[in-house]
C-alpha cells in the first residue's frame, strides 16, 4: 500500500554527499571522513542494495501483510522506522540515500559526484527487488491463493485512476509525486547540511518520510522513491508496469527542483 524511501550520501544522512568523491560524512554524526578512510564504492553500494532492501522489505511487508490491522499509519510508521533504522546502520557508509530521486537531487546540489550516480542507483533497485522476491517467497507459504490475491490486487504497487486508492486521476497523483519529493530532498539537504544537527538527521528524515506517506498514501500509494515502484511493479501485473513511468519520472522531476533551488532558496547568507 505504500513506500518511500530515503536516503543520502557522503557529507549528509540520507541525502547529500560532498562534491568530492574523496570524502564523505557519517549519516548519523555528521562527521567528514579522510581520503584514506573513505569506503570503497563497492562497500558504498552494498550499503545502498541493503538500506533499500530494508526500507523496501518493512513497508511493503506491512502493507501487504499487516495493513488491514495497522491501515495507513501503520504503514507510514513502518517507513519512517526502517529508513531510521538504515540510515543509522549504514549511513556513514554511503550517505543512506536508500532511493534513486534521492541520489539524484544530492547529485543536482553538488553532494554526490556523477559519476556514482548511476551505480547508486543499480544498487537500490536491485536492493528493493530482492525485498519483494522475498515478500513473494513469504506469501506462497499462505493459504491456498493468498499470493495470487495479493498480485491481483497490485502486490502495494503505485498507481493512478482506479489504482489509486483514492481514485485520484493522472495530474494529481504527478503533482503530489513532484511536490512530495521535492520536499523530502529539500529537508535531507537541509538536516544533512552544514548548519544541520546531523546526529537527528535521521529522526528527521523518518519523520518527514511518515508524514509524507500519510499525505500520499491516499492518493498514489506513496512512491517519491522510483527503487520502491520498481520493485512493487515487477510483481504487481501488467497495470502496474503501465503505469510505472509516472513514478519513475515525477520523483525525479521533484527531486532535480531541490537540487538545483536548494541553496538558493536555503544557504543565503
Amino acid at each position: 500500500m505504500a513506500t518511500a524511501t530515503s536516503k543520502s550520501t557522503s557529507r549528509s544522512a540520507s541525502a547529500s554527499t560532498t562534491k568530492s568523491p574523496s570524502t564523505s560524512a557519517s549519516a548519523a554524526s555528521g562527521t567528514t571522513t579522510s581520503k584514506a578512510t573513505t569506503p570503497s564504492l563497492a562497500a558504498r553500494l552494498i550499503a545502498e542494495c541493503f538500506g533499500t532492501f530494508l526500507l523496501v522489505f518493512g513497508v511493503i511487508g506491512t502493507a501487504l501483510f499487516a495493513s488491514s490491522n495497522t491501515g495507513y499509519l501503520g504503514i507510514a510508521l513502518a517507513v519512517g522506522l526502517t529508513v531510521v533504522a538504515g540510515i543509522y546502520m549504514v549511513g556513514n557508509i554511503s550517505g543512506g540515500h536508500f532511493n534513486p530521486a534521492v541520489s539524484v537531487g544530492a547529485a543536482t546540489a553538488g553532494r554526490l559526484a556523477w559519476r556514482d550516480l548511476a551505480p547508486y542507483i543499480l544498487s537500490q533497485i536491485l536492493g528493493g527487488a530482492i525485498a519483494t522476491s522475498i515478500l513473494v517467497a513469504i506469501a506462497a507459504g499462505g493459504k491456498a491463493g493468498y499470493l495470487a490475491g495479493l498480485q491481483d490486487s497490485g502486490f502495494a504497487s503505485n498507481g493512478f485512476g482506479e489504482h489509486s486508492p483514492g481514485g485520484f486521476g493522472l495530474v494529481s497523483v504527478i503533482i503530489a509525486e513532484i511536490v512530495l519529493t521535492a520536499i523530502f530532498v529539500w529537508v535531507i539537504l537541509g538536516v544533512t547540511g552544514p548548519r544541520g544537527n546531523a546526529s537527528l538527521a535521521p529522526l528527521a528524515i523518518g519523520l518527514t518520510l511518515t508524514f509524507i506517506h500519510l499525505i500520499s498514501i491516499p492518493i498514489s500509494n506513496t512512491s517519491v522513491n522510483p527503487a520502491r515502484s520498481i520493485a512493487t511493479a515487477i510483481y504487481g501485473g501488467p497495470d502496474a508496469l503501465i503505469q510505472l513511468w509516472v513514478f519513475l519520472v515525477a520523483p525525479v522531476v521533484g527531486a532535480l527542483i531541490a537540487g538545483a533551488t536548494y541553496k538558493y532558496l536555503f544557504e543565503r547568507k
